[in-house]
């Protein structure tokens, strides 16, 4: 069966590629400890040695809108094409193109809907920054096969928090009862707090300190009964009106399981977020 070897879990910045890549007068003066941080990051990436990339994300009302807002979303396609031409014009992101896993996709879908959860997919899908961030952050190289999965944050009616956990748990199993030999990383991308074209959302930190403190102690250690006694749909708009995509480092806590110590944590204020990112090594950390 196929081995899940990291499951990692971060923020999704689409300005990392443009402030780092850029010198002069142009580069900014957080973009060479944020450079650092990534580095790192990328490394427990890497020592993991991957063969397959299950990439969990949202979609920016990119694809996805208004007239068919699926839930939860699988990818099942050969090729992905990757990032939108807002994307290149605001953030500098590339254009891009992933190869898929269509047999692990096609696993999760029947193993998802026998396990309860009623998945859509998409042939034809186009991903953003929601996913294409952590490939340039973690696997520049755009290199292995990846499995995206979609989740709504943004278009109410949401699934409540603790259904993502419950999905992020059943991801887990159904990776690990795919009839492979391949090694398989789980990695997915949300948000602390933030805010969107609101008052708060250009100060020199998240709109709500308070909030990350709390959210990343609760994401390293594993304490999902504290997470979800907190976060509600309702609670998550007091941090910022952005701060659903929280349920999706819910998620991810489901996919490293309750009481998952995280290997690797590590933040980084920025202006008008908090960045964050998180390791885990579900059969220990590699030599």
């Amino acid at each position: 069966m196929a081995q899940v070897v990291a499951v990692i879990a971060s923020t999704h910045h689409p300005f990392y590629y443009r402030a780092t890549t850029a010198t002069g007068e142009d580069r900014p003066p957080f973009a060479d400890e944020w450079a650092r941080k990534i580095l790192a990051f990328r490394e427990t990436l890497t020592r993991a040695n991957p063969d397959v990339l299950v990439m969990v994300g949202s979609d920016h009302f990119h694809q996805l809108w208004l007239d068919n807002m699926p839930q939860f979303l699988v990818g099942k396609a050969p090729f992905y094409d990757a990032n939108w031409y807002n994307e290149e014009r605001e953030f500098g992101l590339p254009r891009m193109l992933l190869r898929g896993q269509e047999d692990l996709s096609a696993h999760v879908l029947r193993a998802g809907l026998d396990a309860g959860f009623d998945l859509a997919f998409s042939n034809e899908l186009r991903i953003d920054h929601s996913i294409t961030c952590p490939i340039i952050t973690l696997r520049p190289e755009a290199d292995l096969p990846i499995v995206p999965i979609y989740t709504n944050i943004f278009a109410p009616p949401l699934p409540q928090p603790k259904r993502f956990v419950q999905l992020g748990a059943a991801i887990r199993e159904i990776v690990e009862s795919w009839p492979s030999h391949l090694r398989v990383a789980v990695i997915g991308t949300g948000h602390l707090s933030l805010e969107l074209g609101g008052p708060r959302q250009f100060g020199p930190q998240g709109p709500d300190p308070e909030f990350d403190r709390r959210a990343v102690e609760w994401i390293a250690n594993g304490d999902l009964d504290g997470c979800l006694s907190e976060v509600t749909l309702d609670s998550l708009h007091a941090p910022g009106n952005a701060t659903h995509g929280f349920m999706d480092f819910m998620l991810m806590m489901g996919v490293a399981g309750a009481g998952a110590k995280a290997d690797h944590v590590d933040t980084l204020d920025l202006f008008h977020t908090m960045e964050a990112y998180f390791t885990w090594y579900p059969n220990g950390a590699p030599a």
